[in-house]
């Protein structure tokens, strides 16, 4: 029997477990946590403990396995100083079983986990020896990333909200629940009807000023379907804005879309028509484990060439 890979991921919005066997995503679980009406996302102690229920009803659905590794993400970023506590969650059941089955625990960063699912669900995995231009955009994160043999450094993003925070924050004084992308992409107008804005300077941008307008807008009466359609739209031209300026800046590399803003099909269906760029699918996009198993099924089998 081929060897088994256990992922675990405890985001600050999904907890996840995922199983991986000869490099292919066998199982690939998800639990939301729940946030209450209104809100807009949760405080770090809110969403460890509910990590801590989600995970046994995870566990209790993946069934048995015995692991030749275990991957878990334990950071949100690969870079120094990144932290956050619901991933201790994660981290405390994978090096757990990893000592129970006495097998190696890998650890990743959150972002590597996103970087990974989207080059396996697009069929680029052999991007992970190259050297590719990455846009990892969520509701904690809209960063361009250059990826040398799966050495991730951020080259640009936003300055100050992520495209999430923007969507969500706009869409819960709209009235939905959060997180909000899908309501909005659901109630938006089509984007040709509406105008848009955007803050880019080279591979950076703001995002805080959209924000700001969109409520200008809502105060004022603007129905729901043309806000959304605004602040979609106005996603949509920071990213291509940032991409044509990444690519004057790096050549022409492979372009990777990752992150579940990018599962946004009214800005995926143009930025790839656009550029012939690869998007995660959307199982893939939103936050999972499955990109944390399939790194350490590719470290374990580096170390037993």
């Amino acid at each position: 029997m081929a060897n088994c890979f256990l992922g675990i991921d405890t985001s600050n919005y999904t907890s996840s477990l995922a199983l991986v066997r000869d490099g292919q995503v066998e199982k690939n679980l998800k639990l939301p946590l729940t946030v209450e009406k209104g809100e807009r996302g949760l405080r770090q102690s809110e969403a460890v403990f509910a990590h801590i229920k989600n995970l046994p009803l995870l566990f209790e659905t993946l069934g048995s396995y015995t692991p030749s590794a275990v991957g878990v993400s334990t950071k949100p970023r690969d870079v120094e100083g990144s932290y956050m506590p619901c991933f201790l969650a994660g981290y405390m059941s994978a090096s757990a079983i990893a000592e129970s089955f006495g097998v190696k625990c890998y650890a990743f960063s959150h972002q590597a986990g996103h970087v990974m699912a989207a080059l396996y669900s697009c069929g680029r995995v052999d991007l992970i020896s190259k050297r590719f231009l990455a846009f990892h955009v969520s509701g904690g994160t809209t960063e361009l990333l250059l990826c040398e043999n799966m050495k991730i450094k951020k080259v640009g993003g936003t300055l100050d909200i992520s495209a999430g925070q923007l969507i969500d924050r706009v869409g819960v004084r709209l009235g939905f629940d959060f997180p909000s992308g899908k309501a909005m992409e659901k109630s938006s107008l089509p984007l040709d009807k509406v105008d848009c804005a955007s803050y880019v300077r080279g591979t950076e941008c703001n995002l805080s000023g959209l924000e700001n307008k969109a409520l200008e807008r809502i105060s004022k009466g603007e129905d729901a379907p043309h806000v959304c359609a605004f602040v979609i739209k106005s996603v949509l031209r920071t990213i291509d804005k940032l991409t044509s300026n990444a690519i004057l800046e790096y050549g022409e590399l492979p372009l990777l879309y990752a992150g579940g803003v990018m599962s946004n099909t009214l800005i995926k269906n143009k930025i790839q028509e656009k550029y012939n760029a690869y998007f995660a699918s959307p199982d893939y996009s939103t936050d999972n484990a499955a990109g944390v198993a399939l790194l350490a099924y590719n470290k374990f089998e580096n170390e037993h060439e």
